[in-house]
């Protein structure tokens, strides 16, 4: 119910915000026009969420005790990867890892990177205050959280509109942080980002940004053929 709603009210509303993005991108841009694509996006997922609110309650109330053991099993083997990918015992190997991934990103939207650009990326990774292992205290105790409702709400024999007002308040507490030193840190993460951004949109050439062009043309012209196919 939740796609159908999506796809029928959702994916027009996201090719309009790419088309005034891509009106933008040939040009240079700042951090703060960034954050405000960032934020619009951001708002986006909000509504989204909200719809979710009652189908994800109805869901959760009718899971079973195996089922939650399962969602636990699967956070146990996500945590394991995540501690593959980000937690490496080697502060070196971290830093090439997150250097590379920030490489595939950027290339996504631009296509291949010459060397000083891949040198400005690494050089912006290295000064990043990004923080895996706070990342992933913060993710592990979401999960607690999570599991923590679940249970509760079974063993309440709880109400659709108390399992509405848990999920509600979980997501939330998700999406910002009820941690007064997590939420600054995400808030100053998002500003360095929105900067490191702005500053290698600034460094490609034309040719890099009719790339970013081409590709937001194209996941536009993707949205508004799904939302044209979505069911009345």
């Amino acid at each position: 119910r939740w796609h159908a709603w999506h796809r029928r009210t959702q994916l027009t509303d996201y090719a309009a915000l790419l088309a005034r993005v891509r009106t933008d991108v040939p040009n240079p841009t700042s951090a703060e026009r960034v954050c405000e694509w960032w934020n619009d996006a951001r708002g986006r997922v909000d509504v989204s969420l909200e719809q979710i609110i009652l189908p994800g309650a109805e869901l959760m109330l009718g899971l079973s005790p195996e089922q939650v053991k399962h969602i636990e099993r699967r956070y146990a083997k996500g945590n394991e990867e995540f501690r593959t990918d980000y937690l490496q015992a080697d502060p070196a190997q971290r830093l090439k890892d997150s250097v590379k991934r920030a490489v595939d990103r950027a290339e996504t939207f631009y296509g291949p990177l010459d060397e000083s650009q891949r040198e400005r990326i690494a050089k912006s990774v290295a000064g990043s205050p990004f923080d895996a292992e706070l990342w992933f205290n913060e993710r592990k105790q979401r999960q607690q959280d999570a599991l923590q409702m679940l249970r509760r709400l079974k063993t309440e024999g709880a109400a659709v509109d108390q399992a509405q007002a848990a999920l509600r308040a979980y997501i939330e507490r998700t999406m910002r942080s009820p941690r007064p030193e997590y939420q600054r840190y995400a808030q100053y993460l998002t500003q360095y980002n929105c900067a490191f951004a702005a500053n290698l949109h600034n460094a490609t050439s034309p040719a890099q940004r009719a790339v970013l062009v081409g590709k937001l043309k194209g996941w536009e012209g993707d949205l508004r053929s799904l939302a044209a196919d979505a069911a009345p």
